[in-house]
């Protein structure tokens, strides 16, 4: 089926990051747009807002009553739908065109310059900051985005250039999970990171390095390939390419980084240049390393220095990631979807350089009983950065639980001095028996269903 065919989209799973994007994007050029998702959230709230039909219970072979039509549907899947879902035993028995997200994602973009964010962190934040620049810069873009953008309130982001000789960039990020990123053949590609992790699907860490290196080589010849330094998969990248550092010197890298309360500034090497004085519209040493990626793919876009200093001083961040709840003079709420071991080492270790003298209580909910079970020492040792931890139980998201594998595990290796193991419904009175100065929700789970009443509570604290 080509795309420039279809005239119905239908969703399996639509209130995911990624589903959503693409969801809109059908629904902007005008397609008829239709979904099922489990339950409904603030965002499946806002696809229906903006005129798609969304329902939340499987309705196997009752779904001809939407009056799909197989000749001109496409309808795309979420690997999160179970095999056994009525629907999509219903639409394969009956013929329907049935894609992966990632393949219709591959689809779209082959039709652009597209820069590809790669790793196992750092991409919705890198991704979305090179976004933001190219909006503002005459280079323009689109994008689908793995989280909302504070500065555009949305997922996707469409090229509103109207000067036809300009190329059409697109931005994406490239996730690994279940090898989606092998659809893509970027013009830019980056890799952030190259950390154990998905080791459900991959089994070992060397077999999703090898799916890195894969990625690498299907970044067009003529293209760019950005890679941090500081990766072991190096050796193993049989073409030229660029690295990048907050660390050390590289191609592209930081230098002179100063701390001013949260405000981050730097200087960027880029290549044989020094553009001096930038400043970050979000905190944390992490970030920085994120921009001085993003600064590379931007400049290689075509954006000016000028342009760059004023998209890095103008960005709000992504939700969920280091975004501040609640900010005063004595009391700062953050939250962030940390759930690897690495991620949380990255946002602890920032919050303690940026509050030293303050103090920090977290609340951490384990994703995955996979994950927990295969890095049960590392988010221990994370997590004893903290003095004060509330730590919650596993969030299974699409797994059923494992023999033996709960949080509990966690909070036995865990060195903190004040450590609670509760229920994300005793966990408000846990926090506040530990009275903080900081406060950071932690987790990719739903976690953030804390957020509002936390919100509520600490605003009058």
């Amino acid at each position: 089926m080509e795309l420039n065919t279809i005239k119905q989209a239908y969703f399996l799973g639509i209130g995911g990051i990624g589903m959503s994007a693409i969801a809109r994007y059908f629904n902007a050029l005008g397609l008829v747009v239709m979904g099922y998702d489990k339950t409904e959230t603030a965002l499946t709230k806002e696809l229906t807002k903006e005129g798609i039909n969304i329902h939340y219970q499987d309705l196997g072979k009752a779904i001809f009553s939407l009056e799909l039509l197989k000749e001109n549907c496409l309808v795309i899947l979420t690997p999160a739908i179970p095999p056994n879902h009525l629907e999509w035993l219903w639409l394969k028995e009956n013929g329907f065109t049935i894609l992966k997200r990632s393949q219709v994602l591959g689809l779209i973009t082959d039709s652009y310059k597209t820069i590809g964010v790669a790793g196992t962190h750092g991409k919705t934040t890198t991704s979305t900051l090179i976004a933001h620049i190219l909006k503002q810069s005459q280079v323009d873009c689109a994008a689908f985005l793995g989280g909302i953008s504070s500065n555009y309130h949305t997922n996707l982001l469409l090229n509103n250039s109207k000067n036809e000789t300009l190329e059409q960039y697109m931005v994406v990020e490239a996730d690994e999970f279940d090898r989606s990123f092998l659809t893509l053949h970027p013009t830019i590609g980056i890799l952030t990171s190259s950390d154990a992790d998905h080791l459900d699907i991959y089994g070992q860490h060397d077999e999703l390095k090898k799916s890195f290196i894969e990625y690498i080589h299907q970044i067009k010849e003529n293209g760019w390939v950005i890679v941090k330094k500081e990766l072991d998969i190096l050796p193993l990248i049989k073409r030229q390419f660029l690295t990048y550092s907050v660390q050390n010197k590289a191609d592209i890298y930081a230098k002179n980084i100063e701390i001013n309360g949260d405000e981050y500034s730097f200087d960027l090497h880029f290549k044989d240049v020094t553009i001096h004085q930038l400043k970050l519209g979000i905190p944390g040493l992490h970030n920085v390393e994120n921009a001085v990626a993003a600064s590379a793919a931007c400049l290689l876009s075509g954006v000016s220095h000028d342009e760059l200093r004023k998209g890095l001083e103008s960005f709000a961040g992504v939700k969920r990631r280091f975004e501040y709840i609640i900010k005063t003079s004595q009391f700062n709420f953050i939250d962030d979807y940390a759930h690897h071991p690495e991620e949380l080492r990255a946002i602890i270790s920032s919050i303690k350089n940026m509050y030293s003298t303050r103090k920090i209580v977290a609340v951490f909910q384990p994703h995955l009983y996979s994950r927990t079970r295969d890095f049960a020492d590392e988010f221990a040792e994370s997590l004893s950065l903290l003095d004060n931890i509330v730590l919650l139980d596993i969030y299974p998201a699409r797994e059923l639980p494992i023999d033996g594998i709960t949080s509990q595990i966690i909070f036995n290796k865990m060195t903190s001095p004040v450590k609670v193991l509760c229920t994300k419904n005793e966990a408000i009175a846990e926090l506040l028996k530990m009275e903080p100065e900081i406060l950071l929700t932690l987790g990719a789970g739903d976690i953030d269903q804390l957020v509002i009443p936390l919100k509520n509570i600490f605003n009058h604290y």
